[in-house]
This record gives structure tokens, sequence and C-alpha cells, in this order.
């Protein structure tokens, strides 16, 4: 376990991106807090993400980190004196501890460049990130969850990782802003037909075939949610509610919050319908759910177990995996969700 002389004043988390991996890094803030409820904990996060974060009531700070205009700096001498900026403003900041847990060869710089005392990685990060780091921990198998992995660090700090909790911030403004959306007293289901692999998508089309079913077999209307760059591919889920595009990441985590059942792809939304404990139904394809799938939740997760599958391919000329997934198994699934969160809802 990592000693420190006295308890660490100001700390440092530095997960950027993407929706998942910031999601799969909340019960980390929830450790630390607990560790060290003194402590002044910041958040270094790329500007797509920071909506999840800012105004939490565990974090006292979020830093945004634009990876887009700071990436421009070797051909923009505007861009590379506003990184520099930005790596004075982050060692003025005087870190005791940060905590690299996106271990890539920019992340492994930024927590270098806090200069802070104690600076912890994974020993395996990848692109030579451990360079940068005064203290390694050594993680399991390469197909251990990332979560899992992230406790380890966390227990090498000393945290108390017996529970596992993911904490979102909402308001009662983002609450009654999902009312507008779906009136309250509607029971929905959420689909989630966006992912950020194409090969991560199951069919816009078998989406669309649920629709009837889900409201004809549980008296579920349909609400299809999404990021603005997939209202395209909402439209084409026909039937339902279309709100892609019209909620920041907050509202995003108030409709979620409310859902009946959640029926997504592999995608950052999914992840947070797991946090939030939702009756949930996500297909996995291209990718591996041991390593990225619901935290503790493989009954969530249907797949088609290929020979090609897991592939973490972003191109595929057939998208078998997914392709052959119909929608029976889907709305079986569904049911069984359904079921289990009635029976664990307590008597009154």
């Amino acid at each position: 376990m990592i000693e420190f002389p006295s308890p660490p004043r100001r700390i440092l988390i530095v997960k950027p991106s993407a929706i998942g991996d910031v999601v799969h890094t909340l019960p980390i803030l929830n450790l630390l807090r607990g560790r060290w409820p003194d402590a002044h904990i910041s958040w270094l996060v790329t500007p797509a993400c920071a909506g999840l974060l800012e105004g939490h009531p565990q974090l006292d700070e979020v830093i945004r980190f634009d990876r887009r205009r700071f990436g421009r700096g070797w051909r923009s001498p505007g861009s590379a004196m506003g990184l520099l900026r930005f790596t004075l403003d982050l060692r003025r900041r005087q870190f005791d501890l940060v905590l690299d847990l996106q271990g890539l060869f920019r992340s492994g710089w930024f927590a270098w460049q806090t200069r802070a005392p104690v600076r912890v990685g994974f020993a395996n990060a990848r692109e030579l990130a451990h360079l940068f780091y005064t203290h390694h921990v050594r993680v399991g198998s390469p197909d251990q969850h990332a979560i899992d992995r992230y406790l380890t660090i966390a227990r090498e700090l000393g945290c108390d990782t017996s529970c596992v909790k993911f904490r979102f911030h909402v308001m009662d403004d983002d609450r009654r802003y999902v009312e507008t959306l779906v009136p309250s007293g509607t029971r929905y289901a959420v689909l989630i037909p966006g992912t950020n692999w194409e090969t991560k998508r199951w069919p816009a089309e078998r989406y669309a075939a649920l629709v009837k079913p889900l409201r004809d077999r549980f008296g579920l209307a349909s609400v299809v949610a999404g990021s603005p760059d997939e209202r395209d591919l909402a439209e084409r889920v026909t039937g339902g509610i279309n709100v892609a595009g019209r909620t920041n990441l907050r509202q995003l985590v108030a409709l979620l919050e409310r859902a009946d059942l959640v029926i997504a792809n592999d995608s950052g939304p999914m992840h947070i319908a797991s946090g939030l404990n939702r009756p949930l139904v996500t297909l996995f394809g291209p990718t591996n759910p041991v390593r990225t799938g619901p935290f503790r939740r493989h009954d969530t997760v249907l797949r088609l177990d290929i020979p090609c599958s897991p592939c973490y391919s972003r191109r595929c000329s057939h998208q078998s995996c997914l392709q052959w997934m119909g929608i029976e198994p889907v709305l079986a699934a569904a049911e069984a969700q359904i079921a289990r969160q009635m029976l664990a809802k307590p008597l009154t």
C-alpha cells in the first residue's frame, strides 16, 4: 500500500474520456472522497464529458482539457502557447496526489507535468505512460474489467473497496426538462441505437421492430435517445419518441433514471443506465463484455458466440455478430430484466 506522510490535500484524477470511461471512474471518486473527506479533488476531462462531472457534490473542480485545440500545437503557435499555459496552470495547483486512470502517453505526461510528489498509474500502461509515474500498480488479467483495474489502484491508496457506488449529479431542473419530453407517469423503455463504432451497432431497423412488442407485451412507450450526431440514426427507429440531440448529459441521466427498461449497444449511455441499476439489455458484438460490459451485471448482456467475436475491430465486411441477432432474444432478455426489477422492489 502507498504510504503518505500526511493526508493528501489536493488530488487530481486524470481520466479525460470517453463517457463510458468517465462513468467507470465515478466509483473511484466516491472512494477517494470517503478516504480523504477534506481533500480538494479535481478531475481533468474533455469538454464532451464534462457535463457528467460539473457541479458534482464530490468534486471541487473540473479541469477541461480541449484535446482538439491543443492537438494542433505542433502546427499552431497559438495552440502550443495554450498548451504551455495549461500545463503551467496544472503545476501551480500543487497537487499532492495524481491518479492517471487513462494510461496513455498524453495522460501520463499531464500527470508528470503537475510535478506532484505521488503520481500513480498502471504498471502496464500503454504508450510508455508508466515512465511518468512515481508509483506503479500491477493489475491482473488483460480481460479484467476496467473498474476492477481502477479498484486495484484504490486499494493501493488505502480505500475500502468493498462497496462500489456510482453517484451521478442530476438537478431538479434536469428532471423537469425530461418531463417536457416524456410526461410524468409514462412508463417507457429507452432505446439507444448509437455507439461510437459502427461495428458495435445493432441495426436501427431491429430497434424499430421492438417498438410495437414493447408496447403490446410490457405496456412501455419507446423513447429513442442519442447525441446530436445520431439524430438521423434515431429517426430510423420509427414509432418511438425521438429525443436524440435534445438532452445534455445530465438530462440524459435524468431520462435514464426514470426508465423502466433500457436497450442499448456497447456505449457510454449504456454504462450510465447500468450504473443507475436500471433494467437493461445490452448487445455486444466486436467488443468483450468481460472487459467493458455492464459492471457486475453480466445477466444484462446478449451476444452471439461466433468464432470471430470479439475482434475489437472498427471495420467489418459482414458484422455477423450483430446482424444475426434477432429481436426475440432481446425481448426475452427484456422480460427477464423487468421481472427481476419487480422482484427486487420492497413490499409496501
